[in-house]
């Protein structure tokens, strides 16, 4: 019975050190993971992967969550052995605010669906900024505990002890004496230099995320200039609506991140075409110039990703698409609208009756500007309803068909059903 009663219940100390190493791993994992996620450019290059590194995090945040309900029967005890040490209750305290707050907006992300825009992109932004602090703290906390910064006195040069002989033909060892404490001693000078080295390095990056995802200084404006592939301007820019150039949305609110599975694609003014084909009486096809002759209309609407994040107050400018399935004729055997990315690799699917939304939404102008290539320029889709996977960039061709089709994430893992709680 007390061989079982120490393995369920070991002494604190020993409880402590594994329930430490286990933590310190877990963290590791979920960096990486973090970090990988986070990098548009390498999301891209995962593929299928990224789905499966997406549970891997998930899985680990729920494994720290475990961790920390392990401990908090044992936590009054933990605290009773450091009650004169100010500095190592300082470090738990931190070390568990950290845990609560990436544990409380990690179930808020992955159960997003669950949650309106607004508590995911609170969530998105409170674990981003608790990573940011949270790495280099964990960082510093490692470098500085360790027996390298710990124990100096093993790697110092010692004085030398002195023997001699006396009269008497006696030996003594005489060994030097050292009196006074140190102004600076050399394990408080290795802190503050590590600290102040991660400062350094992480600060500036931290500034300009802040600056750039919370704070929003600079917009979430997508517009710019359209460029071919040898970076010359294509020679026809859409001309904007009066509501388009009045911003009638007030301007976006939020910031875009860039996310995508292939290299941004370049296009050329002779050479950039439009088609609807498949199951439609009429089949239609348009060059840059003809395609924007088409009505346009303008609407306001908010963009979310299924990461967590949201832009909010989007003036979008396009052709809406029921517009253009109606010009092509949809044939009664057309059920499902697919739609293909001008990368040759990205395609989706929506229902005939989704596709005919009134919000849906070819569009070729955010806030008044041509939709740059980083975010799906010159033409991509808006389905402001569902989420952002399902509103194709570089939109370049519309097929209806007669059976439902999986799209590049939806094969990946991703849940066909993509509508927002409202």
């Amino acid at each position: 019975m007390s061989t079982w009663k120490k393995w369920l219940k070991p002494p604190i100390g020993k409880f402590l050190v594994q329930l430490h190493k286990w933590n310190a791993w877990v963290i590791v994992l979920l960096t990486i993971s973090g970090i990988v996620l986070s990098i548009g450019s390498i999301r891209g290059d995962l593929g299928a992967g990224r789905v499966w590194l997406k549970q891997i995090h998930i899985w680990a945040g729920v494994l720290s969550t475990i961790l920390l309900i392990i401990y908090l029967p044992r936590m009054r005890k933990h605290l009773k052995q450091l009650r004169n040490k100010p500095g190592q209750k300082f470090n738990l305290s931190v070390v568990l605010f950290l845990l609560v707050g990436w544990i409380i907006s990690g179930i808020i992300l992955w159960q997003g669906r669950e949650f309106t825009p607004r508590w995911n992109t609170a969530a998105l932004a409170i674990h981003d900024i608790f990573t940011w602090v949270g790495i280099p703290y964990a960082l510093f906390h490692s470098i500085t505990r360790s027996r390298w910064v710990k124990e100096p006195t093993k790697r110092t040069i010692k004085a030398e002890e002195q023997i001699i002989i006396t009269e008497n033909g006696k030996i003594e060892v005489i060994r030097p004496v050292i009196t006074g404490k140190p102004f600076y001693t050399r394990r408080e000078f290795l802190r503050w230099g590590v600290g102040v080295g991660t400062v350094i390095i992480v600060g500036p990056m931290f500034i300009k995320w802040l600056s750039s995802n919370v704070l929003n200084i600079g917009s979430g404006d997508v517009g710019g200039v359209l460029t071919e592939a040898d970076g010359s301007p294509l020679r026809l820019a859409p001309v904007p609506l009066a509501d388009s150039v009045a911003v009638i949305g007030g301007g976006a609110e939020g910031r875009f991140r860039i996310y995508t599975v292939t290299p941004i694609p370049k296009f050329h003014s002779e050479t950039w075409n439009f088609y609807v084909k498949g199951l439609v009486d009429k089949p239609l096809e348009f060059n840059w110039a003809q395609f924007l002759e088409l009505k346009r209309k303008v609407q306001v609407s908010d963009f979310h990703c299924v990461t967590g994040w949201s832009v909010y107050h989007n003036t979008w400018e396009g052709i809406p698409l029921s517009a253009m399935l109606e010009m092509a004729g949809v044939q009664s055997k057309g059920k499902f609208v697919k739609f293909y990315s001008g990368d040759g690799v990205y395609t989706d699917c929506l229902s005939l009756d989704v596709a005919k939304g009134e919000d849906i939404m070819i569009a070729v102008m955010h806030d008044g500007k041509p939709i740059s290539a980083d975010l799906g320029g010159p033409v991509r889709l808006i389905v402001p309803q569902m989420f952002a996977y399902k509103s194709v960039k570089w939109l370049q061709g519309i097929e209806l068909i007669e059976e439902d089709h999986f799209g590049y994430w939806e094969v990946r893992g991703y849940d066909n059903d993509a509508w927002v709680k409202a």
